[in-house]
Parts: structure tokens; C-alpha cells; sequence
């Protein structure tokens, strides 16, 4: 699970069904982040994944560096690229999806579309290949908003195989789960500046 540890940083690969951090309740305890803490106990939580999404997740040893971590995020240096399974040929090579998302708050943890009161959400797409009813492609969340690359593909037409919340029951149903995997993460380490990519090649 741990690929990459040193003093500042660690990056850790998370499988699809594991909570990125502690939810209510006793039986959502079990989560990357005290997985990981059981092995490196000052790892502290800089941003999520989904459950459902597998993936490259960075945590800050220590309080300094999950803020340096923490700011590189919100001023965007970080470079997140995912790999995503689709339902039905998607038409162009490449685009960009740009609506702006808020919680759907009877519906939570479910997010909508709402051009009035929504924050301002954008993702690119690339294809990589083109299979008998589905594709796959490459996304890039340039922000990183809750449920952002499922509700755009959702939005897009092209709901993402295995997604229980946004999918049809014949799409959800093409997967047993989730085929969103967090493939390729560029940060800045927190102590040196250096960019430092790391990957992790989808499982599907």
C-alpha cells in the first residue's frame, strides 16, 4: 500500500472499497489513513478518494508538511491523472467539461450540476481506447471538487462503468466496482520543491 515514504511525504495506493479517512461510527474506522498511521504514526491527511476509487494518495509527516502539502493543492501545482472506464464510444479524442458542481444535500454524498450556486468545476478527457460499447480514457480534474470526474462523465453521456450513484442500473451493473483508478500524481515534496511523479497502473 505504502509506495513512497521519507521524512516529509509518503504516497500510498489505495484499493477501490477502502475510505480515504475515518467516516461515524465504529465500523467505518478501517481507512488508508490509519493504515497507513499504523506503520508511519505522524502521516496526516492531505486530500481524498473516493471509497469507490482506487488510486495515489499523498499524506504530510507532520504538521509542516501536510500544510506545504495542503497549499500546493489549493494553488493547483499538484497534477492528478486518472484512467476511467466508460459506457459508449465517446466522440472526440479529447475535451473539456466545464459545470460547476454543488451537493446535492437531500441526496448526500451525492453532487449535481447547478450553474446558479455551484463552484466553478473543470476536467479534461483524453482518449486512450476505443472498445465494443465502452472507453477508456484519461482524465484530469484541473479542480478537485467531490464526485467531479463522475458527475462530468455523467453529464458528458458517458457515465463511468461500476458507479452505483451516477450510473444507470444496466452501467453500474457492467462492473462489480468502481473502474476510476487515481493512475499518475506530480507533487512538489514539501521540504525540497522538487516535482516528484509517481504512477500506479490500473488493475482493470
Amino acid at each position: 500500500m505504502i509506495l513512497f515514504a521519507d521524512d516529509f511525504m509518503v504516497v500510498a495506493d489505495k484499493p477501490a472499497g477502502l475510505l480515504s479517512v475515518p467516516g461515524r461510527g465504529a465500523d467505518k474506522q478501517d481507512c488508508l489513513v490509519t493504515r497507513v498511521q499504523a506503520e508511519l504514526p505522524d502521516a496526516l491527511t492531505v486530500h481524498r478518494l473516493d471509497m469507490a476509487t482506487s488510486g495515489l494518495i499523498v499524506l504530510g509527516r507532520g504538521a509542516e508538511a501536510q500544510r506545504k502539502l495542503s497549499i500546493a493543492f489549493s494553488e493547483r501545482r499538484v497534477e492528478k491523472t486518472y484512467v476511467a472506464v466508460v459506457a459508449g464510444t465517446v466522440a472526440l479524442d479529447g475535451g473539456e467539461v466545464d459545470l460547476p458542481l454543488i451537493t446535492d444535500w437531500p441526496n448526500r454524498p451525492k453532487q449535481m450540476i447547478d450553474h446558479e450556486r455551484g463552484k466553478p468545476s473543470l476536467t479534461r478527457y483524453r482518449v486512450v481506447a476505443r472498445m465494443e460499447g465502452r472507453t477508456r480514457l484519461e482524465l484530469e480534474p484541473v479542480t478537485g471538487r467531490s464526485h467531479q470526474l463522475r458527475v462530468h462523465m455523467m453529464a458528458l453521456g458517458h457515465p463511468i462503468a461500476g458507479d452505483i450513484f451516477y450510473a444507470p442500473p444496466e452501467i453500474a451493473a457492467l462492473s462489480a466496482r468502481l473502474l476510476l483508478h487515481a493512475e499518475r500524481l506530480t507533487v512538489p515534496h514539501p521540504e525540497t520543491g522538487e516535482r516528484m511523479t509517481f504512477s500506479s497502473p490500473a488493475l482493470f
